[in-house]
């Protein structure tokens, strides 16, 4: 049946454009989240989280279409995270290269970006974490280290730096490894 040729507003269809309805969904996603924020940025003249949540979408887009899927949850987090560590970067950059007003504007974006990580492993649970790995490898010596990280990398993603748990995780094993070569060369057969 074909189409009344009816034009103007009764005739568009309905793209959840304006106010929420009680009942709207809320966004779940991370893209969803950072899309509605950067549209309250623009209707707020906020720019500079305005520019940031841009930079981060696009990056999302960029990644999405590089895959020619969507993104699940952690690959999101994933580009975000690029993102975090790009600005701290140019941060650094533009505060060696004697430009501190483009560096604080880094710093700002760096900020605005941050709200969305995940919450960050406490010194604590990042130990626990180290530790659990290595007993689960049985790791020996420091040059089970890529191991280690190959089972603790899925685990910290996104929640931990991945220099600061790489240096955990050296430190730990060349302590396991002294501790190791204190106790005699019969003590661990694996470490001679």
């Amino acid at each position: 049946m074909p189409r009344p040729a009816v034009r103007g507003p009764a005739s568009r269809p309905f793209r959840g454009a304006g106010r929420r309805s009680p009942g709207a969904t809320i966004p779940v996603t991370l893209a969803e989240r950072l899309q509605a924020d950067m549209t309250a940025a623009v209707r707020a003249r906020d720019e500079d989280r305005r520019d940031a949540l841009r930079m981060a979408i696009a990056a999302m887009q960029r990644a999405a279409k590089d895959a020619q899927r969507p993104l699940t949850s952690d690959e999101e987090v994933g580009v975000l995270t690029r993102e975090i560590r790009t600005r701290r970067e140019s941060r650094d950059a533009f505060a060696s290269g004697g430009r501190p007003d483009l560096a604080a504007d880094e710093e700002r974006k760096i900020d605005v970006l941050s709200v969305y990580m995940p919450p960050q492993f406490t010194d604590d649970e990042l130990d626990a974490l180290v530790r659990a790995a290595i007993d689960e490898v049985a790791a020996l010596t420091p040059r089970d280290l890529g191991r280690v990280m190959k089972v603790l990398g899925p685990r910290v993603r996104g929640r931990a730096d991945g220099r600061a748990v790489n240096q955990l995780v050296t430190r730990e094993l060349a302590r396991r490894a002294g501790a190791a070569a204190k106790a005699g060369p019969g003590a661990d057969a694996g470490s001679a």
